[in-house]
């Protein structure tokens, strides 16, 4: 996956069980936090799972660091052509089951929170999901929901257009950086990410899933830091041997994200500030550490395999479920306790069809697109 990318690969690679397992970890956390923040009311200070939403900055890391680790001593014996080709058929065919289930699911969600659902002709659903397919982002005269998401279908689905934007930049241009160049640039798109988050009015980087020009700014400044400070990372850094590394990684994963609001409404620089620290220092340690470690225990191998292979179909197909989750709270006007055992089986729900995409859909179908299309290509 950038949450996204796996931490396996093919050849002589190592495979980083740990960083799968942190990245179906961070998955988890972003179900839990798109379920409380039904009952927000968009008031940010009453999140409660708060920091939730720097689950995307941490997927930009790690997925920074595995695209790194995995093509950038390759170029020699791979193709611009054979990239592009690996990458979506990693990516690509849990965009389009995403897009399938916010279709499916879409008329559940009527009501209260989307009252323009019930005005959306199934032609128009039908035009949005074949757009969703493509992952090019809907202005918003093309909404069908009312929240202004670039991927209406599909929420989430807005930072993997970002996830494609960094593949693109990352083959075509900056993968000729030296490391001394990456640094610098790097190192200016901190700073753009520290004025974004400590300077700009919110007091945080929520945001980047709308195609207008102040949101396209916060994907951008979003992406840029995370995922090639990632690429450096794997560039500069020589992981040690860290004994319990998954445990403490993903006790220190979850803290970060579940952090509450910092500074009040009085001071939001200061929760600015915990964001660009965040992402800037504590998760690239924090994959630096995961990378250092080893699964040794069968329960820890496991389990990372199961949360590793969960996490990318987890993130791309929940949200349709998180829609229908705030329909239901709204048209029936529910309270957070009462909502509970309903959030669970949503919680669930989003889990199993999650397992059940990557079993019966997404490894089936990228066998067969990696036999049909990548025996001919450059390695």
């Amino acid at each position: 996956m950038n949450y996204i990318s796996s931490a396996s690969f093919s050849d002589s690679k190592s495979h980083y069980e740990i960083l799968d397992g942190l990245r179906g970890v961070a998955a988890v956390v972003v179900v839990m936090f798109h379920l409380m923040e039904t009952f927000t009311g968009g008031d940010n200070m009453k999140q409660i799972i708060n920091h939730g939403y720097l689950a995307v900055d941490f997927f930009f890391v790690l997925s920074g660091f595995v695209i790194g680790y995995a093509y950038d001593d390759r170029w020699g014996k791979m193709s611009l052509k054979g990239f592009f080709k690996r990458r979506l058929i990693r990516l690509h065919p849990m965009i389009i089951a995403g897009m399938v289930i916010g279709a499916i699911t879409y008329y559940f969600q009527a009501g209260a929170a989307f009252p323009i659902i019930s005005q959306t002709p199934v032609w128009k659903l039908l035009l949005i999901m074949l757009i969703g397919f493509t992952l090019l982002p809907t202005p918003p005269s093309m909404d069908i929901r009312g929240w202004g998401e670039m991927h209406t279908l599909d929420g989430p689905a807005w930072s993997l257009f970002f996830e494609y934007i960094a593949n693109i930049l990352y083959a075509l241009i900056i993968r000729k950086f030296s490391t001394k160049l990456l640094a610098v640039f790097v190192f200016l798109a901190g700073c753009a990410l520290i004025q974004l988050a400590v300077f700009g009015h919110h007091g945080d980087i929520i945001g980047g899933w709308s195609l207008d020009p102040a949101e396209l700014r916060i994907g951008f400044t979003r992406l840029l830091y995370p995922f090639f400070a990632g690429l450096l990372l794997s560039r500069i850094s020589r992981p040690g041997h860290i004994k319990h590394a998954f445990l403490w990684c993903s006790l220190l994963l979850v803290i970060i994200l579940a952090v509450p609001r910092l500074g009040g409404t009085g001071h939001v620089w200061v929760n600015g500030l915990y964001d660009a620290l965040s992402i800037i220092f504590v998760f690239p340690f924090i994959v630096y550490l995961g990378a250092s470690g080893e699964t040794k225990g069968r329960f820890s191998s496991k389990a990372s395999k199961f949360l590793g292979d969960l996490s990318y179909p987890l993130y791309i197909t929940h949200y349709p479920f998180i829609y229908m989750f705030t329909a239901w709270v709204a048209n029936h006007h529910i309270s957070l306790i009462q909502s509970l055992p309903v959030a669970f089986l949503t919680f669930i729900a989003s889990i199993t069809v999650a397992y059940a995409c990557v079993k019966l859909y997404d490894i089936p179908v990228r066998k067969w697109l990696t036999k049909r299309f990548m025996a001919d290509t450059k390695r």
